[in-house]
């Protein structure tokens, strides 16, 4: 029997999946931080009885693109931003290290320095944490300085590192979370050459033009195999009236 009609749904299919992760690229077009993510399609056999007339395109996450976004002056001391290659590491939703170039940080009521979505940031030895302060800052390699409450700007400190990594990327994925994890499941050492820009934030690096030129791609091509598979019911229809 000819497959096309299972083949035509596959790669309906297929693109469907493409689609959602290129929507989810132009969704955090404006995330700071946000890693795009690839999709490519290879060809796997159709499996089973019958001679290999049909080949299944499959869509996969490919990579994730680490190209760096643009960097914006904010002048806020919790902001930074990772220069050249490199990432922050922080805790998982799940408590295992993960790491991110999303430098919008905060303090929390407990002193905590988390980022923007409450992830905690970590260093070698733990969560981040400072005392009551009335001013925070953090230097070029992530040292964190602060004021403690009621004492003078010449009484400033240094309480605690940000652990800065610099893993090779094929050893890193990307989770459910949106996190960056270590493919082995273990822990990237500190790397004292990565340094960090104050007062600065990365933003994505979606390219917001390509993903909706993609956007436009992959619907035609959902089209196209919907077409697909209205004519090969066309032809089986008419081939049963023939044997009638």
């Amino acid at each position: 029997m000819d497959r096309g009609l299972y083949v035509a749904m596959t790669g309906a299919k297929q693109i469907m999946l493409a689609q959602a992760v290129n929507n989810g690229n132009i969704a955090n077009a404006d995330t700071v931080g946000f890693l795009a993510n690839g999709v490519e399609f290879t060809s796997e056999p159709v499996y089973g009885p019958g001679y290999p007339t049909r080949v299944n395109a499959v869509a996969a996450n490919s990579a994730v693109d680490f190209g760096a976004g643009v960097m914006q002056d904010t002048g806020r001391n919790l902001d930074i931003a990772v220069n050249g290659s490199g990432f922050i590491a922080v805790q998982a939703p799940d408590g295992s290290e993960a790491y991110t170039r999303a430098g919008d940080l905060r303090v929390t009521a407990n002193g905590m320095i988390t980022t923007a979505s409450g992830l905690p940031v970590l260093s070698n030895s733990g969560p981040v944490a400072i005392p009551p302060s009335t001013q925070v800052t953090i230097g070029s390699d992530g040292t964190v300085s602060v004021v403690p409450l009621g004492l003078s700007p010449s009484a400033q400190s240094q309480v605690d590192k940000i652990k800065l990594v610099d893993p090779p990327t094929q050893d890193l994925v990307k989770g459910p979370d949106g996190l960056l994890h270590m493919k082995n499941g273990g822990k990237a050492k500190a790397d004292l050459s990565v340094t960090v820009s104050s007062g600065v934030l990365e933003s994505s690096n979606v390219n917001a033009a390509q993903s909706l030129v993609n956007m436009i791609q992959l619907q035609r091509l959902y089209e196209l195999q919907i077409k697909s598979m209205n004519s090969s019911d066309q032809n089986q229809q008419s081939a049963e009236k023939l044997m009638q």
